[in-house]
């Protein structure tokens, strides 16, 4: 059960990155698409960064609810899976920025994406504090 344990947090850790990255990525992405005038090498590797990192998400997930199941869902983890699907959300939902980004679309400014990237920062000290604390 170790390495389950080992894959899963080695594989949270590749997918925060992405989390925390992204949206910032998308920030600059828009600037230089406005330099350029069309999508340069940044759009280019934030977009494979996502992909490389929703992978990694789906083997976090999976294995995290194969962990689960071994632990028995004690009452913590169900607030922990409840915070980790918001995440979730809000990672598709950066995706969509993501997609929208490679088709030139840029619609919110640097400010809400740059508030839209601390939810996340919020929500995985959450998920922390439910793990760590295990309040129930």
């Amino acid at each position: 059960m170790a390495w389950v344990k080992i894959i899963h947090i080695l594989c949270v850790m590749g997918w925060m990155t992405s989390i925390f990255a992204v949206p910032r990525a998308i920030i600059y992405w828009k600037r230089e698409h406005a330099r350029l005038g069309e999508n340069g090498p940044l759009g280019d590797l934030t977009y494979r960064l996502y992909r490389f990192s929703f992978g990694l998400g789906i083997i976090a997930i999976i294995t995290g609810i194969w962990y689960g199941t071994w632990l028995g869902w004690p009452a913590w983890l169900h607030l922990k899976v409840t915070l980790v699907v918001l995440l979730a959300g809000h990672y598709l939902w950066t995706g969509r920025l993501v997609k929208r980004a490679q088709q030139g679309i840029f619609t919110e400014s640097d400010l809400w994406l740059r508030i839209f990237n601390e939810v996340s920062v919020f929500a995985t000290i959450a998920i922390l504090w439910a793990v760590v604390a295990q309040p129930f």
